[in-house]
């Protein structure tokens, strides 16, 4: 955000509470984030963001920052007290690549090295930076912000004529103007533990995990899931060695677990209750301090006001169940460039602002309805499989409308301006509690049926389809059959395939 605001022609303070390299949580990119990297890099001319967009350019460019493979998105469905168990239908496990070759792959972000980066060329770029700094006050001053606080030299003062929060869910803006609170709609309460983890195997390497046939991609070579009853585990490789794992779960199974108290002990109980995941840690061993969140999801009550703003990550946090934290803050980042690009200094920027905090808080709600119910779904692994094509869905089809330059077909994230869609998914969640109470062949069947008809507006992507046996591949041929969806020919998208560079897809 510093780096666009530069790029627009204006001074920037860039404060920092801590100081880098550290720590920080929120890893897993997808085809959307990528996509809207390379938008915000070629609009703002940022060019050494470019090659951080696909897995082949970043190694080639920036061996020295570590990265991960992801080349989409995992399921293995758990039982407490028993090991996993696949079997020919592939009903207890589900795939769904994100690109078709390592090459033009997504993401996992190791922080630590890439926010590093990120702040070098920001100073690079002019903006002003100070580390280890702790703001304490912030007031009105006229038309200005002025901003007190403290650094290991002594106290500092800053005049600014406009705020960016960026400092995470509870962060500064959100205490020091005292802001409620307020619920994620359809959200139940989680908690979770993670940390940096040595030595983790792989699934595709324990026998357990095998099943016949050959997959649309390496599993682990993906954000990895376990889920079970309860909640859920992440499981994230870096190519330096290190894994990044946790798990999210109710009230209920953290207190099974013996959370809030020694964590080394929960961890260690939460590998016995799942013995597959058990054997995948067994020689594990974690690199630093476990962390706790006794309270996962949050959400402020404002994100905007006079002279001030929140990123999408500063406003909320919702379960990461789909990788949908930076993206989300991605087109935070993208709409409030737009916005100060085009009415800064001017009468409009005020309503403006109000206007980004509005469409920022309606995004999160709708992303937490979607995650909300999908964490409903686990008790039910095929009404889970079933319910998440909604995502795959929306994700797809908006970065395809994006490439084609049919952005207008689809402008909030999981197509929440999409009544058609949205309208589908509501009938969805309607049913959902029906089918997981009475879990039988044919009710099942049924609920697949209904998810394939109420995502048919969007899918491009040969989703949904009972055939695949939850192994979703990439095969660009979806997206000719379905080119009427985006208001186009089959020859016309069958050309653009044809004659563009494959990093564009």
């Amino acid at each position: 955000m510093s780096m666009v605001v530069r790029r627009l022609g204006l001074s920037v303070l860039l404060v920092e509470r801590g100081s880098h390299p550290r720590f920080a949580i929120g890893e897993s990119t997808s085809p959307l984030t990528n996509l809207l990297l390379e938008e915000i890099a070629t609009q703002y001319d940022l060019p050494f963001l470019l090659p951080l967009s696909t897995y082949g350019q970043w190694q080639r460019t920036y061996p020295e920052i570590a990265v991960g493979l992801k080349r989409g998105f995992t399921y293995y469905r758990h039982e407490a007290g028993n090991s996993f168990v696949g079997d020919e239908d592939r009903s207890t496990q589900l795939m769904v690549a994100a690109s078709p070759s390592n090459e033009v792959s997504d993401t996992h972000w190791y922080r630590a090295d890439l926010d590093s980066f990120f702040v070098n060329q920001a100073v690079d770029l002019g903006v002003e930076y100070i580390d280890l700094a702790e703001i304490t006050n912030a007031t009105t001053a006229g038309s200005e912000w002025k901003i007190t606080g403290s650094r290991l030299d002594g106290e500092f003062e800053a005049r600014a004529r406009l705020l960016i929060d960026a400092t995470g869910p509870r962060g500064v803006l959100h205490r020091l103007f005292r802001l409620p609170e307020a619920e994620l709609p359809g959200f139940a309460p989680t908690q979770a533990l993670y940390s940096h983890f040595s030595d983790v195997e792989r699934c595709d390497e324990l026998e357990a995990f095998r099943v016949s046939g050959t997959p649309p991609f390496a599993p682990d070579d993906a954000a990895l899931h376990h889920v079970f009853d309860g909640g859920w585990m992440w499981v994230l490789r870096f190519g330096n060695g290190i894994t990044s794992a946790g798990f999210s779960v109710t009230d209920n199974l953290a207190g099974e677990l013996g959370l809030p108290g020694d964590v080394e002990a929960a961890w260690q109980r939460f590998l016995d209750r799942f013995p597959s995941i058990g054997k995948q840690f067994q020689d594990s061993k974690p690199t630093r301090p476990f962390i706790y969140a006794p309270r996962l999801s949050f959400r402020t009550s404002r994100a905007s006001g006079a002279g001030w703003a929140m990123l999408p990550s500063a406003a909320g946090f919702i379960d990461p169940l789909f990788s949908t934290g930076i993206p989300l803050t991605l087109l935070g980042i993208e709409r409030l460039g737009k916005v100060l690009g085009e009415t800064w200094g001017a009468r409009a920027l005020g309503n403006q602002l109000l206007e980004y905090g509005e469409v920022t808080l309606e995004e999160l709600d709708s992303t937490a309805e979607f995650v909300g119910a999908s964490l409903h779904s686990l008790t039910s692994f095929p009404v889970f499989a079933a319910f998440s094509m909604f995502y795959f869905a929306a994700a797809s089809y908006s970065e395809m409308a994006r490439r084609l330059d049919k952005r207008r077909l689809v402008k909030r994230f999981l197509a929440a301006d999409r009544e058609d869609f949205r309208s589908g998914m509501y009938a969805c969640i309607g049913a959902m509690p029906t089918v997981i109470a009475d879990p039988s062949q044919k009710r099942v069947q049924e609920y697949v049926s209904l998810v394939a008809r109420s995502i048919e507006c969007l899918n491009v992507a040969g989703l949904a389809d009972t055939d695949k046996h939850n192994w979703y591949g990439v095969d660009l041929q979806d997206v000719v059959r379905n080119a009427h969806k985006l208001e186009m020919t089959p020859e016309a998208v069958s050309r653009i395939i044809a004659t563009a560079d494959w990093a564009q897809f």
